[in-house]
């Protein structure tokens, strides 16, 4: 027992040594990346940096509270909070009371600040699939009691994210979903036509949108329209060629320079590419890999399987939510606005973040 918790110590402190390296690399980036930026539409270079390091702040005390708290009175508010979460979800498509912009209506706006219920969505599915899996495991191969009910409710909360619209985080949270199913024993028959129904719904909801197919296309050649829909991933790429392996230097990029859209939100990765070269995209995606690896020692070291199917969640959150991004900004898959996590700048994405890294290392110190 005495090595146990020593390991599960050691896990703990490598977890949090990570997250304060992608924050503090992340702090760094989003200055660089939005100073310009800043300066030409809010007359202040360090706009967005001050903002992003409120966000920070308030993300990390989010983490050191929820590290404090019994995950056994978190997991008994679990359905609270899922009704909370439908009830938000719900708010915020109404005209007046949810923030449209862009066409989106993603936002609660509460005086200069902007909340996104659908990043609490995420954490909050996480913790109900976690909590009702682990108390069916009696029935788990029983559709009517052990599936369905979870998939019910599973299908409501991407419903009312898709409404807003938000493909990009539904997805996300069926992927999860899916995970933490084939994790929980769920009958593979049961997933398998999940996920083939899920394809031709995908398609549908893709071809509804002009602007998906548009994406879909520039993913397939970027250069059939440079100037358009493949702009882009075309600038996104040529950060990283002119970057080459050890970058132009710290603050150097031409491409933020109201070249490439999103260079401090959902493309920083290209900045830090042009800036750090091949060694500074290396050492983001090293500390990822890393998280992965000792996030997995969690997931398998810690008892009970409220506890590893809730880590298991937390951890494919933040994983995937990396590597779409990443993959994005190196044109391996369609545009979508997906957040790098800690690094690019945000709001509710950097404080649900640290809340998801406040939740792992609190299972971690779980005996």
């Amino acid at each position: 027992m005495l090595a146990e918790n020593d390991s599960l110590r050691n896990i703990r402190i490598a977890i949090f040594l990570i997250g304060i390296s992608l924050a503090a690399i992340g702090t760094v980036m989003v200055y660089s990346a939005s100073a310009v930026f800043a300066y030409d539409i809010q007359k202040d270079a360090a706009y967005y940096l001050k903002r992003h390091v409120l966000f920070l702040v308030i993300g990390v005390v989010s983490a050191a509270l929820i590290m404090s708290i019994d995950l056994n009175h978190l997991r008994r508010l679990a359905k609270p909070l899922l009704l909370l979460t439908i009830l938000l979800l719900v708010l915020v498509l109404i005209p007046g009371v949810g923030q449209s912009m862009g066409g989106a209506r993603r936002w609660f706006r509460l005086g200069p600040f902007h909340i996104q219920p659908a990043e609490l969505a995420k954490f909050v599915m996480t913790l109900y699939l976690a909590d009702v899996l682990s108390r069916k495991q009696a029935f788990i191969r029983n559709f009517r009691l052990g599936f369905l009910p979870p998939v019910l409710l599973l299908g409501v909360v991407v419903l009312l994210i898709l409404m807003q619209p938000d493909l990009g985080t539904a997805v996300l949270i069926c992927l999860v979903a899916l995970i933490l199913f084939f994790a929980a024993r769920v009958h593979g028959g049961w997933l398998l036509a999940s996920f083939l129904s899920g394809i031709p719904l995908l398609t549908v909801l893709i071809l509804m949108e002009p602007y998906r197919m548009r994406r879909i296309l520039a993913f397939m050649d970027p250069w059939a329209d440079p100037k358009g829909t493949g702009f882009q991933a075309i600038q996104s790429l040529l950060s990283f060629g002119v970057g080459g392996w050890t970058g132009i230097g710290l603050g150097k990029s031409t491409q933020k320079l109201f070249y490439l859209p999103g260079a401090h939100t959902d493309f920083i990765f290209s900045i830090i590419g042009e800036e750090l070269g091949f060694v500074g995209c290396f050492a983001v995606i090293l500390l990822f890999g890393l998280l992965v690896y000792f996030g997995a020692k969690v997931v398998l070291t810690i008892k009970g399987s409220f506890l590893q199917l809730f880590s298991l969640g937390i951890l494919s959150i933040l994983t995937l939510e990396a590597l779409i991004n990443i993959a994005v900004s190196t044109a391996a898959m369609p545009t979508k606005g997906l957040p790098l996590p800690f690094i690019s700048y945000g709001g509710s994405s950097l404080v649900f973040h640290c809340i998801g890294l406040g939740l792992l290392l609190n299972i971690a110190r779980q005996k």
